[in-house]
Protein backbone atom coordinates (compact mmCIF):
# COMPACT_ATOMS: atom_id res chain seq x y z
CA UNK A 1 0.00 0.00 0.00
CA UNK A 2 2.69 2.50 1.07
CA UNK A 3 4.53 2.12 -2.59
CA UNK A 4 1.73 2.01 -4.38
CA UNK A 5 0.61 5.39 -2.72
CA UNK A 6 3.85 7.19 -2.75
CA UNK A 7 3.79 6.50 -6.51
CA UNK A 8 0.70 8.27 -6.77
CA UNK A 9 1.28 11.53 -4.54
CA UNK A 10 -1.70 13.07 -6.79
CA UNK A 11 -3.86 10.46 -6.04
CA UNK A 12 -3.02 10.18 -2.30
CA UNK A 13 -3.80 14.31 -2.24
CA UNK A 14 -6.98 13.58 -3.57
CA UNK A 15 -8.17 11.04 -1.45
CA UNK A 16 -7.23 13.03 2.03
CA UNK A 17 -9.30 16.32 0.82
CA UNK A 18 -12.37 13.78 -0.36
CA UNK A 19 -12.14 12.32 2.88
CA UNK A 20 -11.78 15.85 4.93
CA UNK A 21 -14.42 17.10 2.85
CA UNK A 22 -16.45 14.53 3.57
CA UNK A 23 -16.18 14.80 7.53
CA UNK A 24 -16.54 18.55 7.66
CA UNK A 25 -19.71 18.98 7.68
CA UNK A 26 -21.28 15.88 9.23
CA UNK A 27 -24.63 17.01 11.01
CA UNK A 28 -25.11 14.65 14.38
CA UNK A 29 -28.41 12.41 12.92
CA UNK A 30 -30.26 8.91 12.75
CA UNK A 31 -30.72 7.37 9.30
CA UNK A 32 -33.46 9.30 8.56
CA UNK A 33 -31.04 12.02 7.98
CA UNK A 34 -33.32 14.43 10.59
CA UNK A 35 -30.71 16.28 13.23
CA UNK A 36 -30.54 14.21 16.19
CA UNK A 37 -32.44 16.42 19.35
CA UNK A 38 -30.82 15.74 22.71
CA UNK A 39 -31.51 16.47 25.89
CA UNK A 40 -28.89 18.59 28.42
CA UNK A 41 -29.11 21.02 31.18
CA UNK A 42 -26.84 24.69 30.58
CA UNK A 43 -24.05 24.37 32.95
CA UNK A 44 -21.78 27.51 31.43
CA UNK A 45 -22.52 30.38 28.61
CA UNK A 46 -19.39 31.87 27.46
CA UNK A 47 -20.78 34.39 25.06
CA UNK A 48 -17.27 35.80 24.32
CA UNK A 49 -16.29 32.75 23.41
CA UNK A 50 -19.43 31.79 21.46
CA UNK A 51 -19.55 28.39 24.05
CA UNK A 52 -22.03 26.37 25.72
CA UNK A 53 -21.40 23.96 28.15
CA UNK A 54 -23.87 21.65 28.59
CA UNK A 55 -24.59 18.00 30.58
CA UNK A 56 -26.00 16.18 27.82
CA UNK A 57 -27.72 13.03 27.51
CA UNK A 58 -25.67 10.65 24.91
CA UNK A 59 -25.75 11.23 21.24
CA UNK A 60 -26.46 8.41 20.03
CA UNK A 61 -25.86 9.35 16.43
CA UNK A 62 -22.28 10.17 16.52
CA UNK A 63 -22.26 7.53 19.42
CA UNK A 64 -20.71 9.62 22.28
CA UNK A 65 -21.80 9.12 26.14
CA UNK A 66 -23.93 11.19 28.56
CA UNK A 67 -21.22 13.90 29.76
CA UNK A 68 -20.75 17.30 30.42
CA UNK A 69 -18.26 19.51 28.02
CA UNK A 70 -17.99 22.91 26.31
CA UNK A 71 -19.76 23.17 22.40
CA UNK A 72 -19.13 26.14 20.26
CA UNK A 73 -22.34 27.50 18.76
CA UNK A 74 -23.19 28.12 15.20
CA UNK A 75 -24.25 31.82 16.39
CA UNK A 76 -23.76 34.14 18.76
CA UNK A 77 -27.27 35.14 19.29
CA UNK A 78 -28.10 31.40 20.33
CA UNK A 79 -26.82 31.83 23.64
CA UNK A 80 -28.30 35.69 24.68
CA UNK A 81 -31.40 33.86 26.10
CA UNK A 82 -29.55 30.62 27.88
CA UNK A 83 -28.24 30.56 31.40
CA UNK A 84 -27.02 27.80 34.00
CA UNK A 85 -29.17 25.94 35.28
CA UNK A 86 -31.89 25.70 32.20
CA UNK A 87 -33.07 22.55 30.54
CA UNK A 88 -32.82 22.66 26.73
CA UNK A 89 -32.51 20.31 23.79
CA UNK A 90 -29.98 20.98 20.73
CA UNK A 91 -28.73 19.85 17.56
CA UNK A 92 -25.34 19.46 16.82
CA UNK A 93 -22.80 18.99 13.52
CA UNK A 94 -19.65 18.00 12.67
CA UNK A 95 -18.12 21.40 11.02
CA UNK A 96 -14.37 21.43 10.18
CA UNK A 97 -13.74 18.12 12.96
CA UNK A 98 -15.44 20.29 15.77
CA UNK A 99 -18.84 19.45 17.32
CA UNK A 100 -20.93 23.04 16.79
CA UNK A 101 -24.37 23.54 18.21
CA UNK A 102 -26.65 23.83 15.14
CA UNK A 103 -30.06 24.18 17.37
CA UNK A 104 -30.81 24.51 20.79
CA UNK A 105 -34.02 25.97 22.71
CA UNK A 106 -35.83 25.65 25.89
CA UNK A 107 -36.82 22.28 26.96
CA UNK A 108 -40.87 21.59 27.02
Amino acid sequence: MKKFLGARPHLTVFVAALLSLAASTHAASPADGKPEVVKAEVVKVDTGRSKVTLKHAAIKSIKMAAMTMPFKVKDAAMLEALKAGDKVIFSVALVDDELVVTHIQAAK
